[in-house]
């Protein structure tokens, strides 16, 4: 108990006493959110969130939907921060679409959720160098963009782990938008890799992983296997990260904001 207690105050003091804010990706209330977006936008600011990251559907929004949103975030005193998009948003016409609607609710972040199906290093390094491309672009305007890992960049493939070509072929603007629970689950340590890339963790996504029958994705944040205090310090210490987004994937219909509200109690233990 003391070992828990203290890590925070060391946390605070390696960021200048300076709070990371922690926030919500949507998509673990999305069945609220497809229903309600006011309405979950206010609930998940009243639970304790204070960003929240949108995902791809709100690339088909049209200006006046995107302003709607941003009055709801505005009066409920939360903010977007970045967004998780799909392919369309890095066609020449996609990103342009992305930047306004981004602009408009005051994200600076528009993050490839997924690319395109890779299946050799040269694939991965081509990927690595259009994410170049696209954060050269949005450099100017204030913003940036970054790349989300999952499961498949973590297997070696022709010898080499796809993560590692990728990070070091895309330049240091390009944030590396850390998915802890898929590289846990893919047998990787989360500390080493936040520590292989300092300054560019700016965003962690904080979704649990457990091993054995049942649990998986299923459990809770904080309640699977993920060494979460030393995923805090490596990335507050070492990585740069500037925001958590808490997430929960599998949750049971109509129970999205029950479980939203059990990770940010769990979240509050850890942290404060």
């Amino acid at each position: 108990m003391a070992l828990t207690g203290a890590i925070p105050l060391a946390l605070a003091a390696q960021t200048g006493g300076r709070k990371i804010p922690v926030g919500i990706e949507l998509y673990s209330v999305r069945e609220e959110l497809t229903r309600d977006m006011p309405g979950t936008l206010r609930t998940v600011a009243k639970q304790g969130y204070e960003v929240v990251e949108f995902y791809s559907p709100y690339f088909d929004w049209t200006p006046q939907i995107a302003m709607e949103a941003r009055k709801v975030m505005d009066d409920a005193g939360i903010r977007c921060n970045s967004t998780h998009n799909n392919t369309p948003s890095f066609t020449a016409d996609g990103l342009k679409k992305a930047i306004e609607l981004n602009q408009i609710i005051g994200s600076k972040n528009i993050v490839m959720a997924q690319g395109p199906r890779i299946t050799t290093l040269d694939g991965w390094k081509a990927l690595g160098e259009q994410l170049t491309a696209v954060s050269d672009q949005l450099k100017p305007l204030g913003m940036g963009t970054g790349y989300h890992n999952h499961a498949q960049e973590w297997p070696l493939l022709e010898g080499k782990r796809p993560m590692d070509v990728l990070a070091a072929s895309s330049s240091r603007d390009v944030t590396l938008q850390f998915d802890v629970g898929t590289c846990v689950e893919a047998g990787q340590d989360p500390v080493a890799w936040i520590n292989a890339n300092p300054g560019r963790i700016r965003s962690v996504h904080c979704k649990d992983w457990g091993a054995g029958q049942g649990r998986g994705y299923n459990v809770a944040f904080g309640e699977g296997d993920c060494p979460w205090l030393k995923i805090f310090e490596a990335a507050e210490k070492t990585g740069g990260v500037q925001y958590y987004l808490i997430e929960q994937e599998r949750t049971a219909p109509g129970q999205q904001f029950q479980m939203a509200e059990r990770c940010m109690a769990n979240w509050k233990k850890m942290r404060e």
